[in-house]
């Protein structure tokens, strides 16, 4: 399927690009999100003539994405949970956890923009972590897993 893409789309294509997928990915994933229409003449001269208006909001997004970088920047976060005497965690820290104790510091992530590309933490530690604020920010943070008896 052709579609028109709304706005960048990671490892897809950018702003007004015309790209071709597969029936499912734009159906189930980038219609419903906003993040593409079908290439019809009729979207492509409506596209056309919004391009600017959709650049702007593009624009404003990036900015305001790299300003929560700039808050986020060198940031540490410490989460505490149970552990065992061998600093093995019951449990794990997962992304969840990660984007609610910085909500709970005042700063608004969403848990899909912690990657964790290891997995959920296990262990008490230092660990560094990226979280991708927007498909052109990331910001490097460190969390720091603390153990509780």
């Amino acid at each position: 399927m052709e579609i028109i893409l709304l706005e960048k789309v990671v490892n897809l294509g950018g702003l007004g690009d015309v790209v071709r997928v597969k029936d499912g990915f734009a159906r189930n994933f980038l219609i419903p999100q906003g993040k593409a229409k079908r290439a019809t003449a009729a979207n492509r001269e409506e596209f056309a003539q919004r391009r600017a208006e959709l650049e702007k909001v593009a624009a404003e997004k990036l900015a305001a994405a790299q300003a929560r970088a700039e808050k986020l920047a060198g940031y540490m976060l410490q989460i505490t949970q149970k552990a065992g005497v061998d600093g093995r965690l019951f449990g794990s820290v997962t992304n969840v956890d990660i984007a609610e104790a910085l909500k709970a510091q005042g700063f608004d992530v969403s848990k899909s923009e912690v990657r964790m590309p290891a997995g959920p933490f296990k262990m008490v530690g230092d660990y560094d972590l990226t979280l991708a604020l927007h498909s052109d920010v990331s910001v490097d943070i460190k969390v720091s897993v603390l153990g509780e008896h």
